[in-house]
Parts: structure tokens; sequence; C-alpha cells
């Protein structure tokens, strides 16, 4: 698989956050529905700098591995060494070990800033693909090594990176009588972990607004349930109000101007849409089933939401003001916790049958539904931001519950790097 030779002379500068590169045709073509791309072997030398340099390499060919769409060359076999990011490099040397692309770079520290110059070479063609600048303070150091990810994965496959984003997830703890359930959030690499609530209630379903800045869930006390939302940046918690009845699956409007959620009110749940500028809410479900679970579509206009009105609990999709209801499952099994593609092309969802819960993805008609992961209990999709992979809870037979993700096709399958044991986590978009 050869990479497309195409000069693109880039050398500008970009602050963190800043990352504006002009959109280029896509090198390897990435087919959702097809399972048999073959990864693209890449070379990821340490940065010149010294260890810090080591580490944003180590960072950005951790990234790219993980996709499953690159295959970082070993260090070991590397025949040029010490690489300097003004100089080209001796492309003979990289074709000899089959690399078709080469990410060399140089790490500057100057007054507690960082700056990363880096290169993304051609190696068949010998020509240079990107060349950017990022600069930042010194503690985000990782952040660059994930805007870098971020460029390459985009120069190379044309489709949006997902590397400098966060998961927000219920961190769990102590045992089966005694579980706590917290509040945390994560780089999506696992790394910088931290948690937001003390465990003294029990936290459930947390979700991402659209500026990544704010997280609505679900607190459950012994004397009932609050949705709240919780702001990153000030750590001022706020509730929805009070509902009477139990209120949960709370979720963000793409624009992050309204939450959708469901009050269960004896025995029955319906779906109600709240306008956080006015506070005012709307029941927009009035079926005597449990209605629940309910994700915007990208556009705003729409939400799926599960359903047992047709005996059993199923996928439904309706105008976001309740309108025109219409069933959109109807494989063997039970289907739960539906979510919304960012790109809208697809609806994830948990399915349960034969005894086994899975992850599976259909089109918003109901059409195209493939499985992707089964096992003793697989629940709980969320969509990285290019939905192209998704991330959900795995627990074994009376194990506990971690985090795995896969992407659209079932091929790339593998747990994340969090070390602890977890449920329940929603992608952020892309950090500014």
């Amino acid at each position: 698989m050869a990479i497309k030779s195409l000069l693109l002379a880039l050398c500008a500068a970009f602050a963190l956050g800043g990352l504006a590169a002009q959109p280029a045709a896509a090198a390897i073509e990435v087919n959702v529905n097809r399972g048999d791309v073959q990864p693209l072997p890449i070379a990821i030398p340490a940065f010149g700098g010294g260890q810090l340099g080591s580490d944003i390499a180590g960072v950005i060919s951790a990234n790219l591995q993980r996709s499953g769409l690159f295959r970082p060359i070993d260090p070991a076999s590397f025949v040029e060494r010490d690489l300097n990011a003004a100089i080209q490099p001796q492309f003979a040397s990289w074709k000899s070990i089959n690399a078709q692309a080469l990410v060399n770079g140089q790490v500057t520290v100057e007054g507690g800033r960082v700056r990363v110059d880096f290169r993304l070479w051609d190696v068949f063609s010998e020509q240079q693909l990107l060349g950017l600048q990022f600069t930042a303070s010194q503690e985000n150091w990782r952040r660059v090594a994930h805007k870098i990810s971020d460029a390459v994965y985009e120069r190379l496959t044309g489709e949006k990176g997902y590397f400098d984003t966060r998961v927000v997830f219920v961190a769990e703890s102590g045992g089966r009588d005694s579980k706590a359930k917290r509040l945390a959030i994560m780089d999506q690499d696992g790394a910088n972990p931290s948690y937001l609530t003390d465990g003294s209630s029990t936290v459930l379903s947390p979700r991402f607004s659209s500026n990544s800045q704010e997280i609505t869930y679900m607190s459950l006390r012994a004397d009932g349930s609050s949705v709240y939302l919780f702001n990153l940046e000030t750590g001022r918690r706020e509730s929805l109000g009070a509902f009477q009845g139990m209120v949960f699956a709370p979720r963000f409007s793409p624009d992050g101007g309204r939450v959708a959620f469901s009050v269960e009110r004896a025995g029955n749940s319906d779906v109600y849409v709240m306008n956080l500028k006015s506070g005012a809410s709307n029941r927009i479900t009035t079926d005597p089933a449990i209605d629940t679970s309910p994700s915007f579509s990208p556009d705003g206009s729409r939400i799926v939401f599960n359903s047992d009105r047709g005996g059993n609990p199923q996928l439904y999709v309706m105008g976001a003001d309740g309108s025109a209801p219409r069933r959109i499952s109807y494989g063997d099994g039970r289907y739960f916790t539906p979510v919304w593609s960012p790109t809208g092309e697809f609806i994830a969802f948990t399915k349960q049958s034969g005894g086994e819960f899975s992850i599976g993805v259909m089109r918003a008609d109901g059409s195209d539904e493939r499985i992707l992961t089964s096992g003793n209990m697989d629940e709980g999709p969320t969509w990285a931001p290019n939905g192209r992979v998704l991330m959900f809870g795995r627990s074994a037979r009376g194990g506990a519950s971690r985090l795995w993700s896969v992407d659209v096709t079932g091929r790339i399958l593998q747990p994340t790097p969090y070390p602890g044991a977890a449920s329940d986590p929603a992608w952020s978009p892309l950090l500014n």
C-alpha cells in the first residue's frame, strides 16, 4: 500500500489548539464495510531534544498503533539514527526496512514552554507530506503528541483524528457489597486519570457536552436520584432541577443547549427534553411502556431511544419534539443504550441475545445491522468524534468491568489502557 506522493510545503507555526492544516486526499482508503485494511508500516524515531523528545514520539507511536491502521516499525531496526528535523532523511535507509512513512521531529524547551517541529515523509517518493510546529506549556507535552498524531492520521487517511480527546467514565472500586462508583476523566489513551466525585453517591451515565467543558450525569442516593451538570473548568456542579420520580440517562443535544433524559414514575418511564437556558422541560413521549436512553442525531432534529412498547426493548427514532416515532430494530434479542454516531452514519447499541451482551451498529433506518463484539457483558458504547471507533464497558463472568474499544469493522478490538475497573464511558469531542 503506497502513500500517494504529494508535496505539501506546510512549514507554518500553530499554537496548541490552533491546528488548521489544509484538507488532503486520502492515502489509505478506509472503508468501514471492510475488515481487511493492512496497517501501514511507519517509522517514528525518537524526536531530538532528550527524554521529552523520546516521550513525545512514544505517545505518537502508541496512538497510531492503537488505531489499527498503522504498524510502527521496531526502532531496533532503524539504520539511520539521530535524525535532524531540519535535514532531509536518508531515504534509502528507511526503504531498506520497508518504512512507507516516516515521522521525525525536534523538541525545544524555552522558558517553561515546549516547541515541537515535526515532518511527515513519504519514503518511497522521497517527498515531505507535512511540516508543522506546535507550541504549548511544558506540562501539556502529551497534548502536543496527540495533536501531531491527529495531523499524521488525517494526512494519511483523509479522516479526522481522535487522539486529542478525553473520556469521562465511572471508576469502580470496592467489593460487590460495598462498590463505590465515582465520576472520573482521563485522556483517550488512559493517561492523566482524575476523579471528579468522592464516591459518597453512586454515579451513572456521564455524558460530554459539545464544548468538552461540561458533563451531565446521574447521581443516585438512598433518598432518590438527581441529574447534574458539572463544569470541568470551574468545578461547579448544579442540578437540572427537582422532578417527581427517578431521573436518569441524561444526554446533551449537539449544540449543548438542551438535555434529554428519562423520568420514571410508578413503573413507567418517559423521555423529557430540557432547555438549559430557560430551564423549561417538555415530556416528549407518553406511551405507557418504558421509554429511555435518548440520544440526539448530529443535527439535533431527531432522537433515537429504546422502548419496550412492542413487548421487549427495541430501538425507535422520533423527531426531537417526540413526533412520528418508528421502530428501527427487528433482529432477535433486546436492544439498549443507543447512541448516534457524530457523523450521522450509524447508531451504536447494546444487544442482549442468547445469554450474551454485544456491541453493534446499524443505520438510522435500521438497515445494515452488524455485531462488532460479543461477550458475557459488553455494554454502553460511546463514539470517538470521527465516528470510526467505539469505547464500551466489558466484564467477564464474575469479574470487574473494564474499558475496551473496537472500530466499526469489528476487526480492531483491544482493551483501553486504564488499569482500574471502569464502566459507562463517554468520549469528548476534539479538544480546542
